[in-house]
């Protein structure tokens, strides 16, 4: 099965096509991202009407690129798989309908994927693994544990309570003046940094559950940089260190938790998988990895290109739905919020909009 997979619920523009054998291991055919980095850094974060117009302007060429890279047309796809939430929701509007009209065009059926679904399900499209597995999303919109149990079969074990760990990085970043986007740039700034210098919290580390927070972090990162204003190159540096050692033991201690609930709930399954933009960051990877071993679990992070957003991930995730059958969704429009734990209780933004998560 060959599905053509469209992401654009953000900065990123991606079209890919990917092949599901009959085993159901898999092989991304072409994989296609441009991203609007330049566009957006003078703003210091993403701007949703230049994301949505760019999208408008590229979408057309990059899918075409990854056609190219295929080296088929729209006859050789079995299907179209297009990001229809959560995200931006200019972004949304203009992949899905893309995606819809190549669907009709070819006469191929059309899957509306949830973002975080291609991202919880990519551990199977790079290493195969199988169900049920602990996972880790991590990312700037979303920061939360997750019993994945099947395709569409999502159960929420811990969730942040006011800021995801990508948009704490990116607020960090911006109050300590380093670009956009904040994840690299507090990981490279504090690889030259001494994370021992300021003594900053550790939210809920004593708590029990799996529910994470980062705001009286990201205050008390605040607090201690006024305290020593102007802020050298070095007090950047260290202040970053110090905000990342944080977050890394934070999220190793929250993750304890996490893999022992799961434990009681699945036995013989010990898997942990990292998924999102921050899992791209290299100290959260060693300390989970780390953590995991100490719980006998193996940790599984994917390839650094497919943590940030890509559209290899939905088409995989179309590829799956489609193999069982699960095609109730082609019609959804497109929608800014769309918890993968539909089944929970909402946690935060149950307002107009629905759920985030």
């Amino acid at each position: 099965m060959l599905v053509l997979g469209i992401e654009t619920s953000c900065d990123e523009t991606a079209a890919a096509i990917v092949e599901r054998r009959r085993d159901g291991s898999a092989r991304i055919v072409a994989d296609v991202v441009l991203s609007q980095i330049d566009e957006h850094a003078i703003f210091g974060g993403v701007v949703p009407e230049i994301a949505a117009r760019a999208h408008v302007e590229a979408l057309d060429d990059v899918v075409a690129a990854a056609m190219r890279e295929a080296g088929i047309g729209f006859a050789g796809i079995d299907a179209v798989a297009a990001t229809a939430g959560p995200g931006l929701i200019g972004g949304l509007i203009v992949g899905l309908t893309t995606a819809r009209a190549i669907a009709l065009a070819a006469g191929k059926p059309l899957v509306a994927v949830n973002h975080l679904e291609g991202h919880a399900l990519t551990a199977r499209l790079t290493d195969g693994i199988a169900f049920p597995y602990l996972l880790l999303l991590v990312s700037g919109g979303h920061t939360q544990f997750l019993s994945v149990e099947g395709v569409g079969r999502y159960r929420r074990l811990g969730t942040t309570l006011d800021d995801a760990l990508g948009e704490a990085f990116d607020k960090a970043a911006k109050l300590l003046g380093l670009p956009h986007p904040g994840g690299p740039a507090i990981e490279q700034a504090a690889k030259r940094g001494n994370g021992e210098r300021f003594a900053l919290p550790r939210p809920l580390i004593d708590r029990p559950g799996a529910d994470f927070s980062f705001s009286g972090l990201k205050t008390a990162l605040r607090l201690a940089a006024e305290a020593i204003a102007p802020l050298s190159e070095s007090d950047v540096d260290d202040l970053a260190a110090s905000f990342q050692a944080a977050v890394v033991e934070v999220v190793a201690n929250r993750a304890a938790h996490a893999m022992t609930s799961f434990a009681a709930d699945h036995a013989g399954a010990a898997t942990l998988v990292i998924a999102g933009g921050v899992a791209a960051n290299q100290a959260l990877r060693t300390a989970l990895a780390a953590e995991a071993g100490r719980h006998g679990f193996r940790l599984v992070a994917p390839p650094l290109r497919l943590c940030s957003d890509n559209a290899a991930m939905i088409a995989w995730a179309g590829a799956e739905r489609v193999a069982l059958g699960l095609l109730a969704d082609a019609g959804m429009a497109a929608r800014p919020r769309w918890p993968l734990d539909s089944a929970s209780e909402p946690m935060l933004g149950s307002g107009a909009k629905g759920a985030k998560a």
